[in-house]
């Protein structure tokens, strides 16, 4: 799986600029602010049509531009494809797949990233909702459903919190309030399952990792945590339902008082240990950080093990963040794909790996 050429044209800070990526490693240098990250936030589009850095398009589209344009020859499952996405002021994306209109939830059968920036080098010790976004976003590339599941659920919950924050104005509102709060359980109950599978999945691909990492020091695991009755993630979709419907019915007053969600799967969390202690209040920051490393490089393992291919790796600026020791790790273990890694200065890394080396400079690449 492979993005072989790449043209931008409004895209951030790029009017019009092409880049040709080597299939291995490929070093993308720069001075700060120049483009490196716009171009890793291109490729990264293509695997589920978001970006990693904005919920609104409109921020993607370049100053002066009524619209922005990706364009990508890609390689995947033996097979060549175009992929095309046009992103327009106050318009819904419009994507192309070989000239068939495709849905950003389809776009996972074709181009699986995973992207590894320094803000999840905190990972381990950050509030819960940046280990459910590392669920939702590798989730939503390998199994297209589960993408669908999450809009309704944010949809249902920006509803529901709505209705949660206005009914003492107008308290007509909360005789829609049970419609939406059972739509959310019933969505929670499918997605709840589909979590509990994958991290499953990370904690068996993740541990190996971070075994070999530590050389051998140190026992990594993650075990998945979900609404409190729900005593099998695993079990039937009815049966979870059933449990989180009993929450609903215990927490339905508290939420009208305290005017918030206070049931379904948008407060599930990753426990991440370390040798049986808690990570995120007792692992040093070199342990967080090979923990992190390690979640990552587990779930380039789980990508790989689904699909056949290595996803693409992208690695924005995050090398810079890392001891030599880590560093090392890192590029000795990132064969096997295409990776693209963007740093200020090459400082060898290019010459290390072989890799590609592309520079940067105002929205221009050479």
């Amino acid at each position: 799986m492979k993005i072989d050429r790449i043209v931008l044209n409004g895209f951030r800070n790029y009017e019009w600029e092409s880049a040709q990526f080597d299939p291995g490693i490929n070093v993308i240098t720069g001075q700060n602010a120049q483009g490196k990250t716009n171009l890793l936030e291109a490729v990264y589009m293509l695997s589920g049509g978001k970006s990693f850095r904005t919920r609104y398009d409109k921020e993607i589209i370049g100053f002066g531009y009524s619209g922005a344009e990706i364009l990508a020859d890609v390689t995947s499952r033996n097979r060549n494809h175009t992929v095309k996405m046009n992103l327009i002021q106050g318009q819904t994306k419009k994507i192309l797949v070989n000239g068939v209109k495709t849905k950003a939830s389809e776009l996972g059968e074709l181009v699986n990233t995973v992207l590894f920036c320094p803000d999840d080098l905190n990972i381990i010790r950050d509030g819960a909702a940046v280990r459910r976004k590392l669920l939702d976003n590798a989730i939503s590339q390998i199994r297209p459903q589960y993408a669908e599941y999450l809009a309704d659920y944010n949809r249902l919950y920006e509803h529901k919190t709505r209705i949660l924050r206005d009914w003492n104005e107008k308290p007509s509102l909360l005789d829609t309030l049970d419609e939406f709060s059972d739509g959310m359980c019933r969505l929670s109950a499918r997605m709840i399952r589909y979590r509990a599978a994958f991290s499953t999945r990370l904690n068996e691909a993740s541990g190996p990792i971070h075994k070999e990492f530590s050389s051998g020091r140190e026992e990594l695991s993650i075990q998945y945590k979900t609404v409190s009755t729900v005593t099998d993630p695993f079990a039937s979709v009815s049966e979870i339902y059933y449990q989180i419907c009993e929450h609903q019915e215990r927490h339905r007053k508290a939420e009208i008082e305290s005017c918030q969600c206070l049931t379904g799967c948008h407060k599930d969390d990753l426990e991440i240990q370390i040798n049986g202690h808690d990570a995120r209040s007792f692992a040093s920051q070199g342990q967080t950080r090979t923990a992190a490393l390690s979640i990552k490089l587990g779930e380039r393992e789980i990508f790989l093990a689904e699909t056949g291919e290595y996803p693409i790796l992208l690695l924005d600026d995050v090398l810079s963040e890392l001891d030599s020791g880590r560093q090392e790790f890192v590029l000795n273990r990132i064969g096997g794909g295409q990776t693209l890694i963007t740093c200020c200065e090459d400082e060898g890394i290019s010459r290390k790996t072989g890799g590609k080396l592309l520079f940067v400079e105002k929205g221009l690449i050479r």
